[in-house]
């Protein structure tokens, strides 16, 4: 894979929190944590062009990134690949080659395939960097640093003697892989995952963690539940028997979510599917940090664009 870093360890892209240095990780939240309480930087890249660079549909991420572009003075352009060259045939390579040679430094990557965005970085020039905004199911490093900065504002900055549960469709999931490197980063007391196994994966990617199928056992007594979107787009048919199963068996309503500790929060990366993987009743909760979530994206996309651009 791509390196991440140049030659005197400075951030060059960001592909993956997988091996992300600690320090270096929570140096990016300390810096979105400064974003989100009011930190002005509004020249901190004047003059710089940034591109997001979408092949994959996308709401919260591509705005929340041209948000925080524009918050540090940068110019936005906008990629939409169902009215792009793409369409003619032309590859994700020649796109990007084409953009760079428009005097962009930055680019923003939503792409389908495992590995696309390494891929890309890998064929940038010198002077060009990457941030992954979700690769297949690989990684959504960004969407990990939010995850994080929004649990370290609920539950302080020492996850040792914190329980945390990921609920859902971990197999199809990127936000889940970033969550995962990013919790074993940061010391994360005790890791639970629960979902039906035709929903989990079946390599080492839930290594060291308490795995259940079973989601009130899981619930109990956890500091954080951080529910997953079923992927449907991306699996089989007949992994979940019905959208109703699903929600009778790993669905998060309030009556379930009194199993967790008393004052636990609730984190979804979104889109939420009401009413299948979670009730209305919690999502519109007062222990719910979804809408949160989406704020701290803008905070910790700022402190990714400032590291690797200013």
């Amino acid at each position: 894979m791509t390196e991440q870093t140049d030659s005197e360890g400075r951030l060059r892209h960001l592909l993956t929190l997988e091996g992300l240095p600690r320090e270096a990780l929570v140096a990016l939240l300390d810096r979105a944590g400064a974003f989100a309480d009011g930190f002005d930087a509004r020249d901190a890249l004047a003059g710089t062009a940034v591109c997001t660079l979408f092949f994959e549909p996308s709401t919260r991420t591509r705005l929340s990134f041209q948000r925080a572009a524009q918050r540090l003075g940068a110019d936005v352009l906008g990629f939409d690949a169902a009215t792009s060259s793409t369409t003619k045939g032309e590859t994700a390579r020649d796109t990007l080659r084409n953009i760079e040679a428009m005097g962009v430094r930055g680019f923003v990557v939503r792409h389908s395939g495992d590995g696309a965005v390494a891929e890309l970085a890998a064929a940038a020039k010198a002077g060009t960097t990457l941030v992954n905004a979700g690769d297949g199911r690989s990684a959504h490093p960004t969407q990990g640093l939010l995850d994080m900065l929004t649990l370290r504002q609920a539950l302080g900055e020492d996850f040792a003697s914190r329980r945390f549960v990921i609920v859902g469709d971990v197999k199809h999931s990127r936000v889940a892989r970033s969550d995962l490197h990013a919790l074993r980063t940061l010391g994360a007391g005790e890791i639970r995952i629960c979902g039906p196994a035709s929903l989990l994966p079946g390599d080492d990617t839930l290594a060291g963690c308490t795995v259940t199928h079973d989601l009130d056992a899981a619930l109990d007594g956890v500091d954080a539940v951080m529910m997953l979107r079923l992927q449907r787009e991306r699996m089989e048919e007949g992994l979940v028997a019905s959208l109703d199963d699903y929600h009778r068996d790993y669905g998060l309503t309030a009556g379930r979510l009194r199993r967790a500790s008393a004052d636990a929060v609730v984190l979804h990366p979104g889109p939420m599917n009401r009413g299948v993987e979670i009730s209305d009743e919690v999502a519109d909760g007062p222990q719910s940090l979804i809408l949160r979530q989406v704020a701290n994206g803008v905070a910790v996309r700022m402190a990714v664009l400032e590291a690797l651009l200013a």
